[in-house]
């Protein structure tokens, strides 16, 4: 029996390895993916995001706990940044949620950035889906950061929860445009700090400034994780999201946008590796590096004209 058929049979030993073999690239990862994508589609998937030292973490397990008292099997993909001497993750969210580590019904990976976010879109999407076929009821997605890559790996989930903490000060302004457009539901965390009520007060403000009209206000919540306070009200609210946008016909749209836009990320990765690979092998990219530096030609000129033998 292959990997993939072990993961549909429920060993979870083979799901990690699934999603090891995925995030490696393995020769087999393909074919896996091709096994596991006619039983993905079940599971409800949710993104979590925000700056560094927000309390995503802490949040995200006390969430996942909440979901296993609700009788839900969860899943959690945490996107660490890597180490710079493995390339491995550093692991600091697994070790946050280490009390979760022994529930059967909670599965956990962390997912190294390996210096690049490139890429770990697609990589993230596969194993959401591996999750997925394995059976899982509900899926987290949790990014190191709000920056443009974490909106893009954030873009894997139904529904998205920003979380923020008081005392950011001008910080709430440089990240608001990025925020505004992800989030569908925020969280305040930490809100038992001084500052939790202007904040409330400002993210307020820009949700009404937005100018966007939507019948979705993304509501403002309020939590202190680590004492477990606000967590069945934030859970509460992923479902009204979850059964708003199923009602309208949103979620449909969105999971319909999220294969389109997987299926242009894989065609990129391959059509890109594969001009890579033969330009490297026939030893013509060292010419057109020569010749640029030369200025003899320019990258431009390279580049359309690689693509132009490329699709003959």
């Amino acid at each position: 029996m292959n990997i993939a058929e072990e993961l549909l049979n429920g060993n979870r030993f083979a799901l990690s390895k699934a999603i090891t073999a995925i995030e490696n690239e393995h020769e087999n990862a393909t074919e896996i993916m091709k096994t596991l994508y006619p039983h993905t589609g079940h599971a409800y998937v949710l993104g979590v995001t925000g700056p560094p030292g927000a309390g995503k973490s802490t949040l995200t397990d006390k969430l996942a706990k909440e979901y296993r008292q609700r009788g839900k099997t969860v899943g959690i993909i945490a996107i660490d940044p890597s180490s710079p001497f493995s390339g491995g993750a550093i692991l600091g969210d697994r070790i946050r949620m280490n009390s979760l580590t022994l529930d059967e019904g909670v599965f956990i990976r962390s997912m190294g950035t390996r210096g690049s976010l490139g890429g770990l879109s697609h990589k993230t999407a596969d194993a959401v889906k591996a999750m997925d076929a394995f059976g899982v009821d509900v899926i987290f997605v949790e990014t190191v950061g709000v920056g443009q890559s974490e909106v893009d790996i954030v873009k894997a989930a139904d529904t998205t929860m920003v979380v923020l903490i008081p005392g950011m000060g001008d910080d709430i302004q440089a990240i608001k445009a990025g925020i505004l457009e992800i989030g569908d539901i925020f969280t305040i965390n930490k809100a038992d700090h001084d500052g939790a009520d202007k904040l409330m007060t400002e993210l307020n403000m820009m949700l009404d400034l937005d100018g966007v009209m939507k019948d979705w206000r993304p509501p403002i919540l309020k939590a202190v994780a680590n004492q477990n306070q606000g967590i069945t009200e934030i859970v509460d609210t992923f479902k009204k999201h979850h059964d708003y946008i199923e009602g309208n016909g949103q979620l449909t749209v969105r999971r319909t946008e999220r294969t389109k836009n997987e299926m242009l990320d894989l065609l990129d990765g391959r059509i890109g590796s594969y001009i890579r690979r033969r330009i490297v092998e026939n030893g013509k990219l060292d010419e057109y590096v020569e010749a640029i530096k030369a200025r003899k030609t320019d990258p431009y000129s390279v580049v359309g004209e690689v693509m132009e033998s490329m699709l003959k």
